[in-house]
């Protein structure tokens, strides 16, 4: 029975194994191709592309004056009309009308000195003026009756009733009355001539504006001694300094090769650096007669066609020399590409706009050429930074790199 058992065990070959090795491959295929895939795909979206070396321009805004630009030079905002007031006579400083910016008009009191001896003088001169012109009319009492006195005394001659010797006596009395009034008259001429020194000095110690100006520097406080030629210690010449705002020009150096390309009368374009976004519209006033031989300049002056109460002396500026005038539509900055950061896409203008390591594709609107440079209406901001030249090969979201300076 046991060997029976045993014989009736068999294996059956005709039952299919199960094939596990095939779907295992089949797996790793389909793992393959989709990691391909990925791969391709992460490629041409950029994450997996090494990163372009790109070189990078900025948004600028210009003004559209710099296409027709001749010339470029700097200097400085120069008062033609400034003057250091001071006093013609000596004295300690009393009152002081004005401070640093103050307006002030031709004539205008700004400060004064003592003038308590000055005042004394003249009044003075003014008494003896007045008892000078008492002597004249003591003369001329005197002179009328003397020539009454002469006449009775022609005509008792003539009839022989008075003698020649008293007659002579009238006569010399009439002259030397004649002699006083012509003194007395004398006297109130130099009396009055004293009068109005006296008045003139006292008008020189109240220091006026020589000209409508505006008041830059105070040298001098209430105290000071002020003097002319302030030669005694801690005197003070000058009490302030004004300048007369509508005087201003400003100063530059002209290199003496492009003098040819600067004329009177020419348009200019003047900036300030106190005001980087402004522009003053200009013309030259003077181009000076002599060169710096040591620099190998000359000095040019541009007047402000407008006035300005931001423009101040001593300012530094930039004067662009155009070839025209500036129009009206020409006034306002303008945002500005170069042409090379431009490229051609589906229909529109593209650019390439740096955002860190990363490009983004930004479509512009642009506007009118300005040289090299092309107006943008829309799409960046002055300050954006775009890849200039960009390679076929960028695309949006591409991974860049910007060399080091």
């Amino acid at each position: 029975m046991e060997h029976e058992d045993l014989d009736q065990l068999k294996i059956d070959k005709t039952v299919t194994a199960p094939r596990s090795g095939t779907s295992r491959g089949r797996r790793f295929w389909a793992a393959g191709i989709l990691l391909v895939v990925l791969a391709v795909s992460l490629y041409v979206s950029g994450v997996l592309r090494p990163a372009e070396t790109v070189e990078v321009v900025t948004v600028q805004q210009i003004f559209p004056s710099q296409g027709f630009t001749l010339l470029s030079a700097s200097g400085y905002v120069v008062a033609q009309r400034k003057a250091a007031v001071a006093s013609k006579a000596t004295g300690r400083l009393v009152w002081l009308g004005v401070e640093e910016g103050s307006a002030v008009r031709q004539g205008d009191v700004i400060a004064r000195i003592e003038n308590a001896d000055v005042l004394a003088i003249q009044s003075q001169a003014a008494a003896n003026l007045k008892n000078c012109r008492a002597d004249l009319d003591q003369a001329l009492a005197e002179l009328h009756d003397a020539h009454l006195s002469f006449k009775r005394y022609t005509i008792l001659l003539s009839d022989g009733v008075v003698s020649r010797a008293d007659f002579d006596a009238a006569q010399a009395r009439y002259r030397k009355a004649q002699a006083a009034v012509a003194g007395a008259r004398a006297a109130i001429r130099s009396a009055s001539a004293a009068l109005d020194g006296a008045r003139v000095a006292v008008e020189f110690t109240s220091i006026r504006a020589p000209f409508d100006a505006v008041v830059l520097t105070k040298n001098a406080d209430v105290g000071d001694i002020v003097t002319p030629l302030a030669s005694a210690a801690n005197a003070k010449a000058a009490v302030v300094t004004i300048a007369d705002m509508g005087s201003l020009q400003v100063e530059v150096d002209v290199m003496e090769s492009s003098l040819e390309k600067v004329r009177v009368g020419q348009p200019c374009e003047i900036q300030l650096d106190s005001f980087p976004d402004l522009r003053f519209r200009g013309a030259v006033h003077m181009v000076v007669p002599t060169a710096d031989r040591s620099k190998a300049t000359v000095l040019v002056k541009v007047r402000f066609l407008d006035f300005d109460r931001r423009i101040l002396p001593e300012m530094s500026a930039r004067v662009a020399f155009l070839s025209r005038p500036v129009a009206n539509s020409e006034q306002r900055p303008r945002t500005t590409i170069p042409s090379a950061a431009l490229v051609r896409g589906r229909g529109r203008n593209l650019v390439f706009l740096v955002e860190g390591d990363r490009i983004k594709e930004k479509p512009v609107n642009l506007g009118v050429k300005v040289g090299d440079l092309v107006e943008v209406t829309s799409g960046v901001k002055s300050g954006d930074s775009l890849v200039l030249r960009p390679a076929g090969s960028l695309r949006d979201g591409s991974r860049i790199s910007i060399p080091e300076k």
